[in-house]
């Protein structure tokens, strides 16, 4: 038996261990993620089995017992029986809290006292590997690492069981339905819901600016009149009109030579949020992605992609050469003027600052300089998407190391009989950085501020001419998408009114760790609670009663400002500043408090939840394309507001047609018939998917066709990929939606467009369909057909089951 074993987080990151050291450090043994689980609280107090409003706080901590699930009995049997003859561990999982909680807790489990080395690797190449154990230390110099990982996890089991059970027995009375509360999925939800209330309850307000050109000597250019106080009365606008037609006088003009730093290099949830807007990608597809550059086969060309920080340690300035050698020797960056020698930029507003690593386990992700030489022989292997995440990756680390953005701001000014014109323009003189993003313009140099203004001197008599008045408007915030919906995540600071708190809370990383916010997400769609709208993130109304109830009975529960103070004070174990069971007390307290405000609220009267809004029903799916287009014509027609939620709502949307469509003679309702049974067809496909899923069809989808059809899209599989091509993100089980299309796609793959091309009118025989995204395989078995122009059901075929889905 060998005296000293290996233990790794999965099974593949064993491999490449092996790959590298062979056997020198003793057997290899795989963890499958966490091989143990928290005890439930009836484990612990058998009394506790009754759900009842209390805190579930163990006189001391939830034990672990053996998870289940998988392969993980068998992978921790080989551990704990190599365990008893080992007197040497080499613990080499993630370099992150995590990793460190999943080796660890193997061996405090089993009260292991031997020798324990931690090895901490950020790229997962042979070379880094050795150099790794070469470096190892004492497992003991973790130890804050591990107690701020136990820290967090129990104290999420006790806050989120104990107002868990609160909520659905106070609440929930009547619902039969678990009302789920957790520490960041309930305050997550809240963001999405108070954005969703703001637009919803959102006014417009219309308003006007003046816009004309203006003659000088060298040219002409806009100027505008937009005052801070908006001109909300025409009449106002007019004079201000009369007032600048063909006036002229002197400008003021004021020019500053200004320079741009780059931007910081990426952590995971800024690619998140990057990703998201340019590729339309999911939070998690991102990690995908990124994960499968990390460790897949014949790949490693980036470092860890679970970063949480932007900053670089100075110990890696020597590996700069290197890097961008390697990268340069591509077709794609060879073009990117990085100077020689690059430019080293330190502390905050730089690049490399140790400082700006404490308390955090790894380092912004960048490329991997032990695989960098292979760069080319490894391209050929990338997918489409993982060649477009590392460009991004690499782009931003050579940008780092180029010189700033020098520019030319130029302003000019003109008093017209007391209101004033304003015009700003920007030249640059050395692109610098900028020189790494070819395509990219930043918002801020958009429209106005884009135009290139001809050479203008303080004092020189300016004309204005053809001026006019440009109609504005008010506009909502936006909604967010899983990027921005991560970034506000992370930047939870921005929900805390106290000022002081505020500061101290920006230095945080937010609510939730960068390698779960996606999967926070994906457990509220999975719940009901959200939904994908296009690239958006909207509450489904199970989602905003839920939110409404729980911020009627305690703010605190729904406050991403309290849940971010909470996460402070956690990580603030890592760093020495808190100890873990005084971070797990704080947690407690406001646990308990929020306990009694529960109680108290139930004690006075307040409402429970509604059991047909938390029930499982169709008011959890939205309506089908084609009821959202009928009842926005009927909203036209009759110039009336359709009720808020008719989007996200298959019920709300339902009713609302049923009240505002005309009725037949025989009492239907016309151009829209009430949802019908489930047909055989529904059924069938319907479980075909919860088979291929693991899911269970609900009662309440099988209802009617409408809502059996909302439930179908929602969980529909994704689109096959191109045979013969090895897809570029692996499912892991997650019920998010998958990314948009690719916007280039094949003649034979047309046919899947996001929605069909209208068919033009003169089609020959058969009807027209319009076939959302992602059908294809139900459309051609219920009998569809496509041909130039769009897809047609041929003569003959059954219209209904189209009818129920909307696609007619």
């Amino acid at each position: 038996m060998p005296n000293q074993i290996v233990i790794t987080e999965k099974t593949s990151q064993a491999k490449d261990v092996r790959g590298a050291v062979g056997s020198r450090y003793g057997d290899i043994l795989p963890a499958e993620g966490h091989l143990f689980d928290l005890l439930e609280p009836e484990d612990v107090v058998p009394a506790w089995k009754r759900w009842s409003p209390i805190l579930l706080r163990p006189e001391c901590l939830y034990d672990t017992r053996p998870a289940e699930g998988g392969n993980k009995a068998a992978k921790l049997k080989a551990i704990r029986e190599a365990l008893h003859s080992a007197k040497r561990v080499w613990l080499a999982t993630d370099c992150d809290r995590e990793g460190q909680l999943i080796g660890q807790e193997i061996l405090e489990h089993y009260k292991y006292r031997g020798e324990v080395m931690r090895v901490l690797f950020t790229a997962q190449d042979s070379q880094t590997i050795r150099d790794a154990f070469g470096r190892a230390k004492p497992n003991a110099e973790y130890a804050r690492l591990y107690a701020a990982a136990v820290a967090r996890r129990q104290a999420d089991q006790i806050y989120n069981l104990s107002l868990t059970r609160t909520a659905t027995v106070i609440l929930g009375r009547g619902a039969r339905r678990v009302i789920g509360v957790g520490r960041v999925k309930t305050p997550t939800l809240a963001i999405v819901c108070k954005r969703e209330l703001e637009i919803r309850n959102f006014v417009p307000l219309a308003y006007f600016e003046v816009v004309a050109t203006a003659k000088v000597a060298g040219g002409q250019f806009q100027m505008r009149h937009a005052p801070q106080d908006r001109i909300v009365r025409r009449e106002i606008a007019e004079d201000v009109v009369k007032a600048a037609d063909s006036f002229e006088g002197a400008l003021a003009v004021r020019v500053e030579d200004k320079r741009q730093g780059p931007p910081k290099l990426h952590d995971l949830p800024s690619l998140q949020k990057l990703c998201g807007s340019r590729f339309g990608w999911s939070a998690s597809k991102t990690l995908e992605v990124a994960q499968e550059l990390y460790d897949g086969q014949g790949k490693k060309i980036i470092t860890y992609p679970r970063a949480e920080v932007r900053y670089l340690p100075q110990s890696l300035i020597s590996d700069v050469p290197r890097i961008v050698g390697g990268l340069r020797l591509g077709q794609s960056f060879s073009a990117i003027p990085v100077p020689e020698p690059p430019i080293i930029r330190r502390g905050a507003s730089g690049t490399f600052h140790d400082k700006g690593l404490e308390g955090a386990s790894h380092h912004a992700v960048i490329p991997n300089l032990n695989t960098i030489d292979k760069l080319r022989e490894v391209w050929t292997r990338l997918s489409s998407d993982e060649r477009k995440l590392f460009d991004v990756i690499a782009r931003a680390y050579l940008s780092a190391l180029m010189p700033d953005f020098r520019y030319r701001q130029t302003s000019a000014t003109l008093d017209v009989r007391g209101f004033e014109f304003r015009a700003a323009g920007r030249q640059p003189i050395d692109l610098g950085w900028r020189a790494a993003f070819p395509d990219w313009q930043p918002a801020d140099e958009k429209g106005d501020e884009a135009q290139l203004l001809p050479p203008l001197h303080n004092g020189e008599t300016a004309m204005l001419q053809d001026p006019k008045i440009e109609n504005k408007e008010t506009r909502p915030p936006p909604r967010y998408n899983e990027g921005t919906l991560i970034e506000a995540m992370q930047n939870a600071w921005r929900f805390v009114d106290d000022g002081v708190l505020r500061e101290r809370l920006r230095e945080a990383k937010g609510i939730g760790t960068p390698a779960t916010r996606a999967e926070v997400i994906g457990g509220l769609k999975k719940q009901g609670f959200l939904i994908a709208q296009g690239k958006n993130i909207v509450p489904t109304e199970t989602g905003l009663s839920l939110f409404g109830v729980l911020k009627q009975a305690d703010p605190a529960l729904v406050d991403p400002g309290v849940t971010a103070q909470l996460e402070c004070l956690l990580d603030d174990v890592v760093v020495g500043k808190q100890e873990m069971v005084g971070a797990i007390d704080a947690v407690c307290d406001v646990a308990e408090r929020i306990i009694g405000r529960l109680k108290e609220s139930a004690a006075a009267g307040g409402p429970p939840l509604r059991a047909d809004i938390v029930g499982n029903g169709a008011a959890a799916y939205p309506p089908t394309p084609a009821m959202k287009r009928f009842a926005e014509s009927l909203s036209r027609q009759k110039h009336i507001k359709p009720p808020p939620g008719y989007k996200t709502s298959i019920s709300i949307c339902r009713k609302f047609l049923s009240e505002q469509a005309p009725k037949k003679a025989d009492g239907e309702t016309a151009g829209k018939h009430e949802p019908g049974p489930v047909s055989p067809a529904q059924l069938l496909y319907a479980k075909k998917i919860a088979q291929g899923k693991g899911l269970i069809v609900p009662d309440e989808a099988k209802a009617n066709s409408a809502a059996m059809s909302a439930w179908i899209d929602s969980n529909q599989a994704t689109k096959r990929r191109k045979s013969g091509r090895k897809t570029a993100s692996k499912s892991t089980g997650s019920i998010a939606p998958q990314s948009a299309a690719p916007t280039k796609r094949s003649r034979k793959h047309k046919a899947d467009a996001v929605e069909a091309t209208p068919v033009p009118p003169n089609l020959g025989t058969g009807t027209p369909l319009r076939i959302p995204y992602g059908n294809k395989e139900v459309a051609l078995k219920l009998g569809a057909r496509y041909r130039t122009g769009g897809w047609y059901a041929p003569p003959g075929v059954d219209l209904s089951a189209f009818g129920e889905r909307g696609w007619l």
